[in-house]
């Protein structure tokens, strides 16, 4: 595994984070502690999660699984870089109540609290804001931070799905407070069919020392060799990935893709994910295996070595917005 700071962090993390979201939900607790296990294994030392995953009534399970891990012991809390996120209502779907999600500072206090029992932990290393608040000022969310800091239970601050010009205005805000780092990271939606974090976000992170961690690195399966596989017979595209192939701009646009790298003799989600290795200011894309078979896959993606060609090539079938701000200016 290959490791790098976190943006402008003294944190050293792997270039793969493992994304939990499938743990509960899709994959069970005996596998899903299997999954951690291989990634430890493998030397990926950045898990993500959010304590929202398990979703509708089991909104909070996904915590919980990697806190039962945690507590097996074998020094696997001590290795792992953890990072969890605060924003959406964890009351049961349709029992929502008042102060129970967003960013005020009475529910940031409450969510580090709930999470931090769930995960069977002491603290969190990175506590994300999974969205914006448009009606929190940042004043109060870093004074509620920075008791939180204090006390021990979180030791840096990232933000998930924030404009560039959020980036901006929380670090600004945080160090005219002083005391505060600020963010340190940011979670987009980024891989080379979504490229327009390119034009504001990851120029922002950049500009602030934020790394910058994708979601999605495959657009939802669409990157991982969809028509391949329904050619032969395996998994059809589903969600996300078949609403795009219903397309047939797109769908066309994926065929050139899978068959660019089948004359280079590489596998579709790989690739994409060792493109996302080679894009400036990305700390690491997030991974998230449902099997032990997808972990793999993605672990060979830190090894793949893209040729100039290569890229010209995808740059060819999935080409950016182009430098900011002359993309948008003229």
């Amino acid at each position: 595994m290959k490791y790098t700071q976190l943006g402008r962090t003294g944190l050293k993390v792997s270039r793969l984070v493992l994304g939990t979201m499938n743990f509960g939900p899709q994959t069970d607790e005996a596998d899903s502690h299997a999954i951690m296990d291989a990634a430890l294994d493998a030397g990926i030392n950045y898990f993500d999660t959010a304590n929202v995953y398990g979703w509708g009534e089991n909104k909070g399970r996904t915590e919980e699984i990697i806190g039962n891990w945690f507590a097996k012991g074998g020094e696997r809390r001590d290795k792992v870089v953890l990072a969890t996120k605060v924003y959406g209502n964890m009351a049961a779907d349709g029992d929502v109540w008042p102060n129970h999600d967003k960013l005020s500072a009475l529910n940031i206090r409450r969510a580090v609290d709930a999470s931090l029992k769930r995960l069977q932990t002491d603290y969190i290393d990175v506590y994300q804001f999974h969205h914006i608040d448009r009606r929190t000022p940042f004043e109060e969310i870093w004074q509620a931070i920075d008791v939180l800091v204090q006390q021990g239970k979180i030791l840096y601050v990232g933000s998930s799905n924030f404009p560039g010009y959020k980036i901006a205005q929380a670090n600004e805000i945080a160090a005219r407070r002083g005391g505060t780092i600020g963010l340190v990271s940011e979670q987009c939606l980024y891989n080379l069919a979504e490229r327009r974090a390119e034009m504001e976000v990851i120029p922002a992170a950049q500009e602030y020392g934020l790394g910058v961690i994708p979601w999605s690195p495959l657009q939802g399966g669409l990157l991982g060799g969809v028509i391949k596989k329904e050619v032969e017979g395996g998994r059809r595209a589903s969600g996300r990935a078949a609403d795009s192939l219903a397309n047939t701009t797109i769908r066309a646009q994926i065929q050139s893709y899978e068959d660019l790298l089948d004359k280079h003799g590489i596998e579709p989600g790989e690739a994409a994910l060792a493109w996302l290795l080679t894009r400036p200011g990305v700390t690491g894309p997030i991974v998230g295996p449902r099997t032990a078979e997808q972990l793999d896959s993605a672990l060979r993606a830190v090894e793949l070595e893209l040729s100039d060609e290569l890229l010209t090539g995808l740059d060819e079938i999935f080409p950016g917005p182009g430098p900011s701000p002359e993309a948008f200016a003229w």
